[in-house]
């Protein structure tokens, strides 16, 4: 069953083709590397022990699998929407496609919440040095949402060009843990042993890595965003595989170098204990000689581009359901000069300040960022399912096509870390994410009512493509 409310993720429009393999191989890199590695080395630490790199090796075949999930169905629909086409292609029914855009939405909102959690609680008084109070973090917190908001309501060019140099500023500052491991590895430095211990001290080896695993899961994320892409890439079926196989790839040897990196220099405990700010001490013990004011000024751009570029997609996303009629249209205010989503804009801000309240506290970017994964595994999992169906339905076009296993392991992993007592998560991830997804199923029956009520046809009648 598909409503015309739907409609618009069928819709075949003909974007300017600016990209060739290149520039989406370092948007890809650039999407993914962020503020999953930047603020919850530490927490993962603390899940699993010694063997920090581990989390990330299974993370990032979890998302190499749904990766290949994702290549074969851009390679059959080259256009935007990403999961939401998918998903609505594959099923036929407006509400679960509703349910994955809202889901797609919120997981912006909860990683840009954990951002600029870490900014205020870690990076921004590492970088001036100084100490901030719980409220004092909270109002930084929201002052920066707020700053963020009025960026992205000025325009999109200026939230990309941004982008592109935040990037590299967080690029750089990886290669700088990296550098930091190697030098002091060839000083003698380190403690190998720690590499292969596993934290079993309240639960099992299996329950360690898959609880670390799951929130290691939230440095991967961010590939997805690239099939929306599809539609400005020139030769998309020819150039997507490499360019998005080979820059997971990439992103994942840079995480698994700073992962080990950590565990030599640090213990586990110690890790755990910095939270956020575990980078940090690594920087401090493996070069103590080394500017440290530098590596704080990198992590706080890092930070700043993670959340820039996820409420930029989060607001985008409100306004598509609105245009389309699927949420209240009001949604779909642009302002008469920027030319700027500003409703939505001011929306998705509103519910980030709200969840940075609701969760304060030293947990906060482990909630907050365990919550992004969770909704984005649930999302995989419907995408890597959306393929097997989607395969039986023939194009004329020649395409890649993934193994046939990939989907099935892809949606087992997938939801085997999504699904309570087998993944180890926290309540919390849960509550959050029940709480978001409830906002949004309220708003859609809302707008149901109202179009009812001002005599316009919900129809829900199947269509033929």
């Amino acid at each position: 069953m598909v409503t015309e409310n739907t409609a618009f993720i069928e819709d075949k429009t003909e974007l300017n083709r600016v990209m060739g393999p290149k520039l989406l191989y370092f948007f890809v890199i650039g999407d993914v590397l962020g503020t999953g590695i930047y603020a919850l080395t530490g927490s993962v630490a603390g899940k699993v022990g010694g063997a920090l790199w581990l989390p990330f090796i299974v993370a990032f075949v979890v998302a190499f699998l749904t990766a290949f999930s994702y290549l074969e169905l851009v390679g059959r629909y080259p256009r935007a929407a990403g999961a939401a086409l998918y998903t609505n292609r594959a099923f036929r029914k407006p509400f679960l496609t509703f349910l994955v855009a809202f889901a797609v939405m919120c997981s912006g909102i909860t990683s840009a919440s954990a951002a600029a959690r870490a900014f205020a609680g870690t990076y921004l008084p590492a970088a001036f040095d100084i100490e901030l109070s719980e409220p004092v973090i909270v109002g930084v917190a929201v002052l920066f949402v707020a700053l963020l908001a009025a960026v992205n309501l000025i325009g999109v060019s200026q939230s990309v060009k941004a982008n592109v140099v935040l990037t590299c500023i967080e690029v750089s500052g990886l290669a700088i843990i990296i550098g930091v491991g190697i030098f002091a590895v060839a000083s003698g430095d380190g403690e190998p042993g720690r590499l292969v211990e596993i934290n079993t001290a309240d639960t099992n080896w299996l329950l360690a890595i898959t609880a670390a695993s799951s929130l290691a899961f939230f440095a991967m994320v961010g590939f997805e965003d690239s099939v929306n892409m599809a539609e400005e890439c020139r030769d998309p079926q020819r150039i997507f595989p490499k360019a998005l196989l080979s820059g997971l790839a990439t992103a994942a040897v840079i995480y698994v170098l700073v992962a080990v990196t950590s565990s030599l220099l640090i213990a586990a405990n110690d890790l755990a204990a910095a939270e956020s700010g575990a980078l940090l001490e690594v920087i401090g013990v493996g070069a103590p000689n080394f500017p440290i004011w530098i590596f704080e000024w990198i992590g706080l751009f890092a930070v700043i581009n993670s959340a820039l570029i996820n409420m930029l997609m989060a607001s985008r996303l409100l306004y598509g359901m609105a245009n389309e009629r699927i949420l209240p249209k009001v949604f779909g205010a642009v302002h008469p000069l920027r030319r700027t989503p500003w409703v939505s804009i001011l929306a998705t801000s509103l519910i980030a300040v709200a969840l940075l309240a609701g969760t304060a506290g030293t947990k906060a970017v482990t909630t907050l960022g365990g919550t992004t994964a969770l909704l984005l595994l649930c999302v995989f999992t419907v995408v890597n399912v959306a393929l097997l169906v989607l395969r039986k339905e023939k194009v004329a076009h020649r395409h890649f096509r993934a193994p046939g296993w990939t989907p099935i392991v892809g949606a087992v992993l997938c939801a085997y870390l999504a699904v309570p007592w087998l993944s180890g998560r926290p309540a919390s991830d849960y509550w959050v994410g029940l709480v978001l997804i409830g906002v949004g199923v309220l708003l859609w029956f809302v707008n149901r009512a109202v179009m009812r009520s001002r005599g316009e046809q919900v129809k829900e009648r199947a269509q033929e493509h």
